[in-house]
């Protein structure tokens, strides 16, 4: 029978973890050791208020470039074309949905609706709310993070800021000649 290796003997990204020697500090010197391992991105993504609007190539590069300038520290920074409607989430900034009418906490009757959507059931988006019967699109919901549906999605991977200003978005706007919602994801 072979024997599974200890957590801090398991490689990670396909190395092994050092071995501290053992000192007063031990503990603290494993967290640290721990901590170089461990890595999460952050993105903001910004997507057209209306699902189905695809700016032209040339408004894409322009608010990329544009884009480039506002987030200079950026890792990564482009956008992309969709062929359908695709959801934009949060990641794990994801705390929950509600109705934009009578605020009830929508999120298990959300989810299945987001099966009828996957499953192509839900091509315009509109749904009829369990809590108020109000008749909406599944992209005017209320998502405590912002989250929303698109065909196009500019991003900046770890941008190193914490939001741009109203006036900086409004430039990408104008460069892409739409409103946009900003998405903040974490993984």
């Amino acid at each position: 029978m072979t024997q599974r290796p200890k957590p801090s003997e398991r490689p990670s990204s396909g190395r092994i973890a050092p071995q501290p020697a053992q000192s007063d500090n031990s503990d603290k010197l494993m967290a640290q050791i721990a901590d170089s391992f461990i890595m999460s991105d952050n993105w903001l993504q910004y997507v057209p208020l209306d699902p189905e609007f695809v700016p032209t190539e040339l408004a894409a590069e322009t608010a990329c470039t544009l884009f480039s300038k506002l987030v200079p520290n950026a890792d990564e920074i482009g956008f992309s074309f969709k062929q359908d409607v695709e959801f934009f989430h949060p990641g794990a900034n994801w705390s929950g949905v509600t109705c934009p009418l009578c605020a009830a906490d929508i999120e298990a009757w959300w989810a299945a609706r987001m099966d009828e959507f996957a499953a192509g059931q839900l091509p315009d988006l509109l749904v009829e709310t369990s809590c108020c019967q109000a008749s909406v699109s599944l992209n005017d919901l209320t998502y405590v993070w912002p989250a929303g549906f698109g065909r196009f999605v500019l991003e900046a991977m770890n941008p190193n800021l914490r939001c741009l200003s109203g006036e900086q978005e409004s430039q990408l706007e104008e460069a892409l000649n739409c409103k946009l919602r900003a998405i903040w994801v974490h993984l």
